[in-house]
């Protein structure tokens, strides 16, 4: 049995949402009154069995040549990165329900590598069909992967004012209310900090069980030496706005590349690089076990049709393992999970 500390979050068996939601810019209208029932906190613990996994990895499976909504991975593709995965993490995060998460949920069932997974929902305010669909799957997906499926994720960085896919948030509260009533584990919404940090984050979080939080030093213009204790002051900074709810890292990360154009060459001061994943990704590992805090590094694979198409594009550059399924420095013997 591991004995690194658990994560729980506070079970507030009735919390009336009306006092929540106080202050918030939700006035004592008809709707608001009709939200003033009692909000039944769903738990979030990452277990795997008696083993906490909150030591956890986004997972992305396309692949050269692959992307949504495209050309996608086999099933044998994708089994070989879950065991990949399997020594190093537990707990996977998805972003979408409806074009491979069925996929690599059987996967995960058939070959028995007792993984978890938060699943996800892309939210697409300009695409009400596929945002039904993701909800859909989601809610079957949560059902039929009972063992499986820890959480669901609706929406992904739809709030932050930088988003290229804004969703206004009385639609994605729709979906979220959706999603809740319709699975029996904790729901969640993803989105950068500095939306966690705003007042009116707080009417999205009185409807989820638990906030995950996006935040990358690199992209903030934080050096290595800078980079964890910034992430522990933006995350202390939501915990505060949000006494009622855990937080969950949902992305941090450090970027192998960078072409050193555009908008990365303003905000990217830190350098780029394998020494320096490796440094950042030992250094909020060994945070997120004494903390015993869920943490998501970003991202298991190298996806080269992300950014523009100069090589080098940072958003090419997140993963532990290359593209071609080699590992980066940061997995060297010694780093699989306990």
């Amino acid at each position: 049995m591991s004995t690194l500390p658990r994560l729980k979050m506070p079970v507030l068996a009735a919390i009336p949402l009306l006092a929540v939601l106080a202050g918030n810019g939700c006035g004592p209208g008809a709707a608001c009154r009709a939200r003033e029932a009692s909000f039944a906190m769903r738990s979030f613990e990452p277990q795997g069995g008696d083993r906490w996994i909150g030591d956890a990895v986004c997972y992305g499976p396309h692949r050269d040549g692959q992307r949504p909504g495209g050309p996608a991975p086999s099933a044998a593709q994708i089994s070989e990165d879950l065991r990949l995965m399997a020594p190093h993490w537990r707990l996977l995060r998805l972003y979408g329900s409806s074009e491979l998460a069925e996929t690599i949920l059987a996967a995960i069932r058939a070959d028995g590598l007792g993984l978890k997974v938060m699943l996800g929902v892309w939210i697409d305010p300009g695409d009400t069909a596929a945002n039904r669909r993701e909800t859909d799957a989601a809610i079957r997906l949560a059902e039929a992967y009972s063992e499986l499926v820890l959480a669901v994720c609706v929406g992904n960085e739809t709030q932050v004012s930088w988003s290229p896919h804004p969703c206004p948030l009385p639609l994605l509260l729709d979906h979220v209310r959706r999603v809740r009533e319709g699975v029996g584990v904790p729901v969640t919404v993803a989105d950068d900090f500095s939306f966690w940090n705003e007042p009116r984050s707080r009417t999205l979080a009185a409807e989820i069980d638990f906030i995950t939080m996006h935040a990358h030093p690199l992209w903030n213009g934080r050096q290595l030496n800078e980079a964890l204790p910034w992430l522990r002051r933006q995350t202390d900074a939501v915990r505060a706005l949000h006494p009622g709810r855990a937080v969950v890292l949902g992305e941090t990360g450090w970027a192998t590349s960078a072409c050193g154009q555009g908008e990365q060459a303003r905000l990217i001061k830190g350098r780029p690089g394998e020494a320096e994943q490796k440094q950042f990704f030992a250094a909020v590992r060994a945070w997120a076990r004494a903390e015993g805090m869920t943490v998501f590094f970003f991202e298991a694979f190298d996806e080269n049709w992300k950014g523009g198409p100069h090589p080098d594009e940072v958003e090419k550059h997140w993963g532990l393992f290359r593209a071609d399924r080699s590992p980066k420095a940061a997995l060297a013997p010694g780093t699989a999970a306990p």
